[in-house]
Formats: structure tokens, sequence, C-alpha cells
């Protein structure tokens, strides 16, 4: 079974990665992981927004009660 060639697309131009310099192939390497690093930290990102909505929505909903408190 032939193996096929690995091609990279940039700016619309395809690259056969074996035609690729090793500088080349570094910058590659580079990009696809700070792409991964992205993705994990736009995750952890919403992870956090929506704890830290929970957070104020609980902290409003306990004042408004105590105040609600304090009225009577």
């Amino acid at each position: 079974m032939a193996e096929e060639a690995q091609v990279v697309n940039i700016n619309g131009t395809e690259y056969n990665e074996a035609d690729l310099t090793e500088q080349h192939k570094y910058f590659i390497a580079q990009i696809k992981d700070l792409q991964s690093k992205s993705k994990s930290l736009k995750f952890q990102l919403d992870q956090v927004q929506v704890s830290l909505n929970a957070f104020t929505n609980s902290l409003i909903s306990e004042l408004e009660k105590s105040s609600e408190k304090q009225e009577d």
C-alpha cells in the first residue's frame, strides 16, 4: 500500500511536504501546535465565562433575597 504524500494548502497554493525545507516543516508544526492551544484556551475561556456568569447570578440573587428580608 503506497503512502500518500502530505499536502499543505497555504493561501490557495498546495505544497507537497516532501518538497518543504526543515524550517518550513518547523513553522507548520508550530502553527499546528498554536492552533491546538488556541482551541484549548477558547474551550477553557468558555468554561470560565459560564462559571463567572453563574457565580455573578448567584450573588445577585442572594443580595436581592437579603434586601427583601431587610425590607420586611
